[in-house]
């Protein structure tokens, strides 16, 4: 499974081909890719120059920040030593072997490793 950061998203919006590319092909196979609904909420700014991320949007499943995953979120940073809650939270929607694309990989890679998460941090 693809897992999208805020940086995938920026990516998808610049017109980025590789990224499109990897969430294209995702697609393809019927695998939407996956994010938070709390990194929507540090891209989405409603405005008509966010087209491509408007379309991706629509083809992304988005993991609802619930009270049960903020606690999550929560005991997740501890055991990191981190601060980032979307952060936090979006590697909570991943799973072994998932690939994580984040323009965040240092931080993704320490909350995957405090997790106990082997994936694929993807630099975009």
């Amino acid at each position: 499974m693809q897992v999208c950061d805020a940086g995938a998203f920026i990516a998808a919006e610049r017109g980025d081909r590789a990224m499109w590319t990897r969430l294209k092909a995702a697609l393809t196979v019927g695998e939407p890719p996956v994010t938070s609904a709390a990194v929507i909420g540090q891209v989405w700014r409603g405005s008509a120059r966010q087209a491509r991320t408007a379309r991706l949007l629509d083809t992304v499943e988005a993991l609802p920040l619930t009270e049960r995953a903020g606690r999550a979120a929560g005991v997740l940073l501890g055991r990191a030593g981190a601060s980032d809650v979307v952060d936090a939270a979006l590697v909570l929607a991943a799973a072994d072997g998932d690939s994580i694309y984040t323009s965040d990989p240092g931080d993704i890679a320490n909350l995957a490793r405090a997790h106990g998460l082997h994936v694929d941090i993807v630099p975009v």
